[in-house]
């Protein structure tokens, strides 16, 4: 049994690349492997997956118009900045209240506010957070994105949502680049413009961010990782924009991008251990969960305003 599931990882990312199998659906199966497969590691996730999920970013970026990214852009912005000094100040009000460890309430405060993830990865080093607290914010952060990318296309189209709104609505609520990509994805093709452009300008406030706790934590030696591919992903939007010659090209490369996003999602969905998410304190657990509705719900209200 565990043999045949084994080769399941390399077969369902065949599967990604056609029609028939969705973001949520690759997610699904991959929280499903993980839970099933006992065996030893059949595939090493983690640069992989940090990599090819960047890569598919950038090449979507081709197919994006540069006009319209300036308007998302500017349109996004305020809310952007808004949301994420209120999520890091509620954060760590609540995380004090629930008395949860202050690194642990700074990780996932961070990764509620900026980007999962990928913001947890990039100022746990600034605040010299150990192996157990960052695992812990991790497996949050994932459990909620998870939940995520199911929930949020069914209260969108619940809701009747446009497209443009849903992206917005994504990009601010949703922790991770890679289930908002995935969830707008599902919504639609407007939707997954806006809510990749809103993000990725969201996801640029790691570097003010973990300066700022640095200079709280005073420590000035402390490494700041920069998330240099969104500079690629808007050289590939340039590209894709003012090349001549670029339309089959920019589509083909789009397409690449969403299947390599599906993939992606599928090696995000292995990485989710049941053993993990069972060692993360309740509380922990509770504060994800309240600054993730509370962002949610305040997001989606002044996203219906605007539209």
């Amino acid at each position: 049994m565990q043999k045949v599931l084994s080769k399941l990882f390399y077969i369902i990312p065949v599967c990604c690349l056609f029609p028939f199998f969705s973001p949520p659906l690759a997610l699904f199966a991959g929280i499903l492997l993980a839970f099933l497969y006992k065996g030893e590691e059949v595939v090493k996730t983690g640069k992989l997956t940090k990599y090819l999920l960047q890569a598919s970013v950038v090449c979507m970026g081709f197919a994006m118009s540069v006009s319209e990214v300036i308007h998302t852009g500017k349109t996004g912005f305020l809310i952007t900045i808004i949301s994420v000094i209120t999520v890091i100040i509620l954060g760590v009000v609540v995380g004090k209240l629930l008395k949860v460890e202050k690194n642990t309430t700074l990780l996932i405060a961070s990764g509620t506010a900026i980007c999962g993830g990928s913001a947890i990865a990039a100022v746990a080093p600034v605040l010299n957070a150990k192996n157990n607290e960052i695992s812990f914010s991790l497996a949050v952060i994932f459990v909620l994105n998870a939940v995520a990318l199911f929930v949020f296309p069914i209260v969108g189209h619940y809701l009747s949502m446009d497209q443009t709104a849903f992206g917005y609505w994504a990009a601010i609520a949703i922790h991770d680049t890679s289930s908002v990509v995935g969830a707008c994805a599902a919504y639609g093709e407007t939707a997954l413009q806006v809510g990749t452009t809103v993000k990725l300008t969201r996801t640029l406030w790691i570097i003010p961010l973990a300066l700022c706790l640095a200079f709280y934590n005073k420590q000035s030696t402390s490494k700041i990782s920069i998330p240099w591919f969104i500079l690629l992903f808007v050289a590939a939007i340039f590209i894709g924009s003012y090349l001549p010659g670029m339309e089959d090209t920019n589509a083909h490369l789009s397409w690449l991008g969403k299947k390599g996003m599906t993939v992606s999602l599928f090696f995000i969905g292995t990485s989710i251990k049941i053993e993990e998410v069972k060692k993360v304190g309740l509380r922990a657990f509770l504060l994800g969960i309240i600054l993730w509705i509370i962002i949610s719900i305040s997001s989606l209200y002044w996203i219906k305003l605007m539209f």
